[in-house]
């Protein structure tokens, strides 16, 4: 199973013989390095996250495929973190929604 990304923890990662390279920010990092311990989860300016805190947009996000935008600042208190390319189980304005970390900062 390839780890996520350290640096921005994302799963896009590649595999060479002695360490591991994200495709998405190019970090690498050696195969050793890479501990069986709990999933870190950080935001956008690379705070680490933890379940309840509350996190603020980054930018404008088009949900789905139709017409609404969630704007930049909006914010999502009492967070969940899952497993899972979208990190963050959370509700805004009343709606159930998946976020990437890589879209949030704390707040």
């Amino acid at each position: 199973m390839k780890p996520a990304c350290p640096a921005c923890t994302l799963t896009d990662v590649l595999e060479h013989s002695e360490h591991w390279e994200c495709a998405t920010c190019g970090n690498e990092w050696p195969k050793e390095a890479v501990a069986d311990g709990p999933r870190v989860v950080k935001d956008a300016h690379g705070n680490v996250l933890v379940a309840g805190d509350t996190v603020a947009l980054i930018k404008d996000l088009k949900l789905g495929s139709g017409s609404q935008v969630l704007k930049s600042g909006t914010k999502a208190k009492n967070i969940r973190l899952v497993d899972g390319d979208h990190e963050i189980d959370c509700k805004i304005e009343g709606v159930s929604i998946a976020l990437k970390a890589c879209f949030v900062k704390k707040a």
